[in-house]
């Protein structure tokens, strides 16, 4: 099945277009750079490392492309930023297409909300519910015209806690730390290597937060933290727990909600980031302690948290078991 890629110059979106391109039911038609590219250039030429074996063109995008796009394509993934996404999408699905967003433009369902975090009204698609993307806690039905896909932050904390929201009784603390990829791929002196030093950012203020209290249904106190590594997010959370929960109820708990999901995996010992870099794997370890639920969980964030999770979307969408093509270890940056 032919797609195309919108914001295959970033990080999210070559991952993605490598993904598209090696997976044996999705084919990658068309890559769309998603800043204010004028020329056309092998998207190679941006990521020497995919020479000689993903040899596509990075088109600047176009709104003339949209009647050959809609004939040449079933499927679109749109890695771009939030309000282009947002102006995008609906153009796409009036077109006829499928589109896959890892932008936050269509996560929240309060409208208040999504402009506070995003600064921009949401825009009305006509559609009744947008699915939101949590693959592994997601029924798609193959006829929704947009599916908004999670951020890594909301991925992690909200697979570790969903099953076990019925044990907690209080306020979960998410403490969470990212590589600078999930900056993006623009230069920025707070981003750059050198600079780069392990702190706290968005402390009480973050986008993330309202997202994952949504798809927890539950409110949480969420610090993220930048550190100085490419790529992955390593979270701690600690939630407490009812009176008398033991550790088998947390185990449990949590192989009843993923002993049918290949991409999520339970672990004897609390997992590092490289065990799932370069993988769609989530890991997840949990602990009881003095009441409280410890959990250590670690994605990559431009795969489980960003690029492999959609495709795992998309998977789903066309009634394919959900890891098809995501099993191996790769990643491109």
């Amino acid at each position: 099945m032919p797609c195309a890629v919108f914001g295959a110059s970033g990080y999210s979106g070559v991952e993605l277009a490598w993904l598209l391109h090696n997976h044996p039911f999705f084919s990658l038609k068309h890559a769309y750079s998603s800043s204010a590219r004028e020329e056309a250039e092998p998207l190679a030429g941006l990521y020497p490392q995919i020479a000689g074996q993903l040899d596509i063109i990075l088109q600047p995008w176009h709104p003339d492309l949209l009647s050959q796009l809609a004939q040449e394509v079933r499927v679109v993934f749109l890695a771009l930023p939030h309000e282009a996404s947002a102006e995008l999408a609906p153009i796409l699905i009036k077109a006829g297409l499928v589109v896959f967003d890892l932008s936050g433009a269509f996560r929240l369902r309060d409208p208040q909300q999504h402009l506070q975090a995003y600064a921009f009204e949401q825009p009305n698609i006509g559609v009744d519910a947008i699915p939101y993307g949590l693959a592994e806690w997601t029924v798609l039905q193959g006829h929704e015209p947009l599916v908004a896909v999670p951020g890594c932050y909301p991925t992690a904390a909200a697979l570790a806690l969903k099953p076990l929201m019925h044990l907690v009784q209080g306020t979960p603390l998410i403490n969470a730390v990212s590589g600078v990829s999930g900056a993006g791929r623009k230069a920025a002196a707070h981003t750059s290597f050198c600079e780069v030093s392990l702190a706290a950012y968005g402390v009480a203020t973050h986008r993330h937060q309202p997202e994952i209290c949504q798809s927890i249904g539950h409110p949480v106190i969420f610090v993220p933290h930048l550190g100085n590594f490419k790529r992955g997010i390593l979270a701690t959370i600690y939630a407490p727990l009812e009176a008398g929960t033991t550790q088998q109820d947390v185990e449990l708990a949590l192989q009843r909600a993923y002993r049918e999901q290949p991409l999520v995996r339970l672990c004897h010992k609390p997992p590092a980031i490289n065990d799932v870099v370069g993988t769609a794997f989530c890991d997840i370890h949990a602990v009881v302690h003095n009441g409280h639920v410890i959990l250590c969980v670690a994605i990559d964030n431009l795969l489980k948290g960003a690029a492999a999770q959609a495709v795992q979307l998309a998977n789903m969408y066309f009634d394919m078991p959900a890891s098809t093509g995501l099993t191996g270890r790769g990643g491109v940056i």
